[in-house]
């Protein structure tokens, strides 16, 4: 029953694969490209809109079956207009030069002055009477309003590896804002390029690369008084133990200025504003949790010179958004409430007071991720939803925002493109919908979107199920995942697509192939995120596993005694997981690239969810300290020249599992970097899956 890879892609991908030479001599590189052609068999695909400026026109490129045309569309009043070319279409345009200058990419590209921001920058004051600079780490002032300035130390305690730098003068020129910042020589990891183009010895790099655990440099706010030639103190002793703090503005009546502060560990996190007058810290936002703060997710909107502050939190259990007063810190009122959340704020509108966002999980029988395009009242009254189809929305839109395009599609729902208003949300014109019967004709399987009750009982897990063109329920299918869990994100496609890089090949070579959700993914619930902390090596299998059941169950011709997973980075991680931690339902994995000890990985991704300081869930987690679990058929693949994770995370893997006297199998690739995907590495995981799941006797035998 084995066969080789070529002969196994060149009969499941319907005949389209042929190589010169014995089989298996080469891999069929270009069945990828094959396989893609089925893209042509999908018309007036979603439109990709180019607004003309500040113009009610757009124009966009559509393929159909009779060819390529192009389109100008009048967003007032949706009248479009088709022709061959740009060219042609410029005949339509009002007769403005620099209309058509935009639409045939004529306009001119003026060059941005570049601002240098190092440390010994001088900067003027608003006035322009004096001119602030650091010397010797420390704080000087000269007067401009003398010929002659004399030159005034603002500050002595400045030293190297602990001095100020980015100096910010207050509106009116009065005060100066500086931060102090405590330096350290960060980590630094060596790359060995071992086959270089250009010599023939190795090459050895050294990178930047800090670590959980690490120390970190610190910054300290500052603040000066010009009309007094003196520093204020501030008591900044909360703000030292950081992660970062950055100067984030003056006020534009310099009555102070903001920082963000985000404490180590991110289970803090702090607006603060420093009075210019005596320098008293006041704390305008306090985000606290008992896990962790999705920091990289955060948004915050200064209205009228801070009086009122939008800011997205998650303190009831979902993240939404809150109307803060910025005298106070006080909540003035929920903006939006609910089991849904806010995914991310779009515009504000403070003349009319409202909000324009994303959002996710607002109607009980659609997928949760599905994003709407919504607004909603500073008072948090008038929540609309202005793209109400029942998919996943993708935006783009003019100028004045008083026109959108919404680009709405699902998984197995092929695109539809329309021109909405604005404020109301109205169609104005359906631009494009989608045709993919051809493509159906060639026997393509419309992906399934699934859903099925996770660990808790209650929650629904969302995935989709990806089956061979010509699927015969009849047959049984090996499974494969292709896993992603890093908890910064969701990572199953919303949208519509004819062809997946990876997927598709597999589904072809006669799989089926599943992409999940689960829990300790972001863009659900506080709860459902929680998950990860401390835990990653959790990946959400509890939930995928049950998930995967649940379709089998369904559908028996899921064969669960044969399950496989692959995955990149953090997926490579949770690769190798499934072996270690979840071998009695995971039977092979393909890890590219894993940062398999979060100790060995960038400080700032590993910290967010395994915390400070690092601690023993560290080890817990880590696919070295638990290499000796290992069961299944495991496949390593990781470039030398990785500056993303660390290679050396993989080969003390191998060096675990050497120990523990496992087998595996590994390759190591000279002069690649994170960015692994190219089709040698590809094919080899098809052919790994092809041996060990697909044309496996043990399995075939039973």
């Amino acid at each position: 029953m084995k066969r080789n890879l070529l002969l196994a892609v060149g009969s499941l991908m319907l005949g389209m694969f042929s190589a010169e030479g014995a089989p298996g001599d080469v891999f069929p590189f270009e069945g990828l490209d094959t396989l893609s052609r089925r893209v042509q068999k999908v018309y007036n695909p979603g439109v990709k809109a180019h607004w003309l400026g500040e113009s009610c026109y757009f124009w966009y490129q559509n393929y159909e079956k009779e060819g390529t045309f192009f389109y100008l569309v009048d967003a007032v009043t949706g009248e479009k207009q088709r022709a061959e070319s740009k060219e042609d279409l410029a005949q339509f345009l009002p007769d403005e030069p620099s209309l058509t200058d935009l639409l045939l990419g004529r306009e001119s590209r003026k060059q941005s002055a570049r601002e240098p921001h190092g440390r010994n920058e001088a900067v003027v004051s608003p006035d322009g009477k004096w001119r602030a600079f650091i010397k010797n780490d420390n704080v000087h002032v000269i007067s401009l309003a003398e010929e002659n300035g004399t030159e005034k130390a603002l500050s002595i305690d400045g030293a190297p590896g602990y001095g100020y730098r980015r100096l910010v003068w207050s509106p009116d020129s009065k005060k100066i804002a500086a931060m102090k910042v405590r330096e350290v020589e960060e980590r630094k990891i060596p790359l060995l390029e071992s086959a270089p183009e250009s010599q023939l010895q190795p090459i050895l790099h050294w990178i930047d690369y800090a670590k959980p655990g690490d120390v970190l440099p610190v910054s300290l706010p500052a603040l000066f008084d010009i009309t007094e030639m003196k520093q204020i103190p501030l008591d900044t002793r909360e703000y030292e133990p950081q992660f970062s703090l950055s100067f984030t503005g003056w006020r534009a009546d310099s009555r102070g200025y903001t920082f963000e502060f985000n404490q180590r560990g991110h289970q803090r996190y702090i607006v603060g504003e420093v009075d210019a007058s005596d320098g008293t810290i006041r704390k305008i936002v306090d985000e606290q949790s008992p896990t962790f703060i999705d920091y990289t997710r955060k948004f915050r909107y200064d209205i009228h010179d801070g009086e009122e502050i939008i800011w997205l939190s998650e303190r009831d259990g979902w993240k939404h958004l809150y109307l803060i007063d910025g005298t106070d810190g006080s909540i003035k009122n929920c903006m939006t409430s609910g089991e849904w959340v806010v995914r991310k704020v779009l515009h504000v509108d403070e003349q009319e007071r409202q909000v324009y966002f994303m959002a996710s999980g607002m109607y009980k029988k659609e997928d949760p991720y599905n994003q709407h395009y919504c607004r909603v009242n500073f008072d948090g009254t008038g929540l609309t939803d202005l793209t109400p189809e029942k998919a996943n929305h993708t935006l783009s839109f003019s100028a004045d925002r008083s026109r959108f395009v919404d680009v709405y599609s699902k998984p197995d729902m092929p695109p539809v493109s329309v021109l909405r208003d604005g404020n109301t949300g109205k169609v104005i014109a359906e631009l494009q919908r989608c045709d993919i019967s051809e493509l159906l004709e060639t026997g393509w399987a419309v992906p399934e979107v699934f859903h099925a009750k996770g660990r808790d009982g209650k929650t629904d897990i969302w995935g989709t199920i990806f089956r061979p063109a010509n699927f015969d329920p009849e047959k049984k299918y090996p499974v494969i995942e292709d896993i992603y869990a890093g908890p910064h994100d969701s990572f199953v496609n919303k949208n519509f697509s004819a062809y997946d890089y990876y997927i598709t090949p597999l589904v072809e070579l006669g799989f089926i192939v599943v992409k999940i959700d689960g829990m300790g993914t972001n863009n659900r619930s506080k709860a459902f995120h929680d998950v990860c902390w401390k835990n990653l090596k959790d990946s959400g299998y509890p939930d995928r596993i049950l998930w995967i059941q649940a379709a089998a169950e369904k559908y028996p011709y899921m064969d669960t005694s044969r399950v496989g997973v692959y995955g990149w980075s953090a997926g490579g991680q949770s690769a190798v997981a499934a072996l270690l931690f979840f071998n009695d339902f995971y039977k092979a994995a393909v890890s590219f690239c894993g940062c398999h000890d979060n100790r060995m990985d960038k400080i700032w991704w590993n910290e967010q969810w395994m915390g400070y300081p690092v601690d023993e869930s560290y080890s817990r987690s880590s696919n070295v300290d638990n290499a000796h679990l290992l069961k299944g058929d495991l496949f390593l693949i990781n470039g030398e020249l990785d500056n993303n994770v660390d290679p050396a995370s993989t080969l003390q893997v191998v060096g675990a599992l050497m120990k523990a006297n496992k087998k595996f199998e590994q390759l190591y690739l000279p002069g690649r970097t994170h960015s692994l995907g190219q089709p040698f590495e590809v094919y080899r995981m098809y052919d790994f899956f092809v041996r060990k799941l697909r044309d496996n006797p043990a399995y075939l035998n039973k």
